[in-house]
């Protein structure tokens, strides 16, 4: 082992981006999806976090970022020694565009912390430590555990998505701050508003998961979508655009970005996509994320 070089070095996690709520499963839903944010441990530098990809140049390189606190945070909650390293942090996960990259950071962090230490923690520790930095267990669940994702108090209960459907997400340029767009959201909505959601909620969870045949119109929210689709124009003329031409679609998240759900074998589903999106939005052709959290090699 070369001087400087400890156990601890190139160890790595891959954490994937994630999308929450899928219309009508507000604060309940999440599903992994195949883009992803990656740390290792590295020798220590003058810079305790290394950042590249996206969003590398705005991130802070000290013990201020969210990777290296949630790192941290593990072993002071678990009782082992902070080990002394820098972290590179590799993202492609854009930020604040309603994808889990704070939920990313913030797994990636304890997980990589879980791995360099050893010091234990089952799936549901791991996802209630992340989500006290994220405050969205319905993000950080599927982040950890992969797949399609419920949430009942901070529990979570782990499904298959089905095969014959694929999400495509639309990333616009703008931005949307998840605290920000949940400060537009009403106090109360009708009882029957709120039964009616429900009812349409069981059936996006049926169709995602393939234990029914996918309704494209159940993605539809009353909760929580009226009021962030208002302050997100551009997000809610997509929405309603996709909507009209028969696709599944809604905010992820928090927005701006919108998740489409399409049956893998339409030919024509991603093109539909592209074009009622047009200019202005990026279009990734994606695919669920069955693994979530997983340990990469030694560099």
């Amino acid at each position: 082992m070369s001087p400087g070089v400890t156990a601890h070095d190139g160890i790595g996690v891959s954490v994937p981006a994630t999308s929450a709520n899928l219309g009508p499963g507000f604060d309940a839903f999440g599903v992994a999806l195949t883009m992803s944010l990656r740390a290792r441990t590295a020798p220590r530098e003058e810079r305790r976090v290394v950042p590249s990809g996206d969003g590398a140049a705005e991130l802070p390189t000290g013990d201020d970022n969210l990777v290296w606190r949630a790192f941290t945070t593990y072993c002071e909650h678990f009782g082992a020694a902070v080990p002394d390293v820098t972290l590179l942090v590799d993202n492609d996960i854009p930020l604040e565009r309603g994808m889990g990259s704070s939920s990313a950071a913030a797994v990636a962090g304890i997980v990589l912390a879980r791995a360099v230490t050893g010091a234990g923690g089952t799936h549901q520790d791991l996802v209630d430590l992340a989500a006290g930095f994220d405050g969205h267990p319905d993000n950080v669940a599927p982040a950890v555990l992969g797949g399609l994702v419920v949430c009942v108090a901070g529990k979570a209960t782990r499904l298959q998505p089905s095969g014959r459907l694929r999400p495509v997400v639309c990333v616009p340029e703008t931005r949307q701050n998840t605290h920000e767009a949940r400060g537009v959201l009403p106090a109360s909505v009708p009882l029957a508003d709120a039964a009616a959601n429900g009812a349409r909620a069981a059936l996006v969870l049926a169709g995602l998961a393939g234990a029914a045949a996918w309704d494209p119109a159940a993605m539809a929210d009353v909760l929580h979508e009226p009021v962030r689709l208002e302050v997100m124009a551009a997000s809610g003329a997509l929405v309603r655009a996709l909507r009209a031409a028969g696709i599944g679609a809604c905010l992820s998240g928090a927005g701006p970005s919108v998740l489409a759900v399409v049956p893998r074998a339409d030919a024509v589903g991603l093109e539909r996509v592209r074009a009622e999106a047009g200019d202005g939005w990026r279009v990734l052709p994606l695919d669920w994320d069955l693994a979530g959290t997983r340990l990469l090699r030694r560099a």
